[in-house]
């Protein structure tokens, strides 16, 4: 009998201590700090790994370490200044966190410069996406692709 609750105890200890890793794992994910660079513009018009079409006037960006789909909030750690903006591609630098379009990098202030230290933080979808369609000032590219986001 003792035995038994002691197994059990020591089973449900381990079972607490891997999902409070498992936990601490997932909230070290939802905040990153790197180096982010944009797109060259070679890339208007190709498709990204989400089949979406690569458009440097629109909040997407390209990441390894994050899921497609994912909502980002990205803060240029030099000047303070935050856009949002949804992971629809993979990267192929390994030194960077994210890859951004240009109007993210002129929006973020670092497009002269081409790479800037960013602390990126996930947000919930709806979040993201009401903010990233925030962002968009009605231009014609915005207008029409405010749908895809």
């Amino acid at each position: 009998m003792l035995r038994n609750l002691l197994v059990t105890l020591c089973v449900m200890f381990c079972g607490l201590v891997y999902s409070t890793d498992v936990l601490a794992q997932q909230k070290a994910e939802e905040h990153k700090t790197g180096t982010a660079s944009f797109y060259h513009s070679k890339f208007e018009g190709r498709k990204t790994a989400t089949g979406e079409i690569f458009d440097n006037q629109l909040y997407t960006c390209a990441s390894n370490h994050y899921t497609m789909g994912t909502y980002l909030k990205v803060t240029n750690i030099a000047n303070k200044k935050v856009i949002y903006v949804k992971v629809n591609d993979r990267m192929g630098h390994p030194g960077r966190v994210v890859d951004l379009t240009e109007r993210a990098a002129r929006d973020l202030g670092f497009h002269a410069r081409g790479i800037t230290k960013v602390k990126i933080e996930t947000v919930p979808s709806h979040e993201g996406r009401s903010k990233v369609l925030a962002q968009m000032d009605g231009s014609s590219a915005g207008g029409q692709k405010a749908n895809e986001l």
